[in-house]
């Protein structure tokens, strides 16, 4: 039984912690739930995620934009470097064309925003030029991870925040799919790549998602040293716990394993993100 306090270390009451049971079951199956964590709103609100790939033709409200990149901004950024930037798409023919880049998924064009964020080197490039300082570490691949972390952090800070008021998101990894022809599309300078999407809008209640199960902490969690003996029992829960979220989703029935060893057997399985290292030199990165 799962023994769960609030913030304070208070114990919840039955009725709160049988809620927060029922959120920690749908993350990791009743097998795998932990025993005890610290709950408060933010944390079931984390908890309570799901991808949505399923919106109304609602429109979003005013300042939404403004919010979500407020929250993206208020992210860490290694040395406030501030290496990140976001390209806001609503304008129809140009989510259409993400969509294509993006290998034809209709939640794209579905989404009333799409949020492409980008890993920005061009800005410092730019700012040193203008006070005749050098900027050669650009140049080398520790820039470029800097400037992918800061977009995830932000991007992450901006899909909880939409999340909080009411709508949901998917992320778009496919858009490295095609990064010359993003890189065009919107119009970015050299050191400027796109990390990923954000699709986003009003769920559609007609065509709800549920909350995907994730990988037993016995998995993920280590304690002082890595422990690689990868407990048979726990990826049995994780199968069997992923299996009932697929049923109910009404999707093949297969598990994670055989979903996820194909996404990793070769070249062949990146759908043009094998290519990825040519792209970034085609549009400017260093990778030193």
């Amino acid at each position: 039984m799962t023994e769960t306090a609030d913030s304070t270390g208070a114990t919840l009451a039955p009725d709160e912690a049988a809620a927060a049971r029922a959120l920690l079951e749908a993350r990791y199956g009743a097998a795998e739930a932990p025993a005890s964590i610290l709950l408060n709103d933010t944390i079931a609100g984390l908890l309570n995620h799901r991808t949505v790939r399923a919106f109304t033709k609602e429109p979003l409200p005013e300042g939404l934009i403004e919010t979500l990149v407020a929250a993206a901004q208020s992210a860490p950024s290694s040395s406030n470097l501030q290496t990140f930037s976001v390209v806001a798409v609503e304008n129809p023919a140009t989510k259409a064309r993400l969509a294509e880049i993006a290998g034809g998924q209709k939640h794209v064009v579905e989404a009333r925003l799409v949020l492409v964020w980008l890993a920005d080197l061009s800005r410092l490039e730019e700012i040193g030029r203008r006070n005749a300082q050098p900027t050669d570490a650009l140049s080398f691949l520790e820039a470029l991870f800097v400037g992918m972390i800061d977009a995830a952090l932000g991007a992450q800070n901006a899909l909880v925040a939409l999340e909080s008021l009411g709508l949901g998101g998917v992320y778009l990894g496919a858009l490295r799919n095609r990064p010359e022809e993003l890189a065009e599309l919107l119009g970015l300078p050299p050191n400027v790549v796109g990390v990923f999407g954000l699709a986003i809008g009003h769920p559609d209640p007609a065509r709800p998602a549920d909350v995907k199960p994730r990988l037993s902490q016995r998995l993920v969690l280590h304690r002082e040293r890595y422990d690689a003996s990868l407990p048979q029992d726990a990826l049995d829960h994780y199968e069997a716990a992923l299996k009932a979220f697929q049923k109910g989703q009404k999707l093949p029935e297969i598990g994670w394993i055989a979903a996820a060893l194909p996404r990793v057997r070769g070249a062949q399985s990146l759908a043009g993100r094998d290519r990825i290292r040519d792209a970034l030199t085609a549009l400017g990165f260093g990778l030193r």
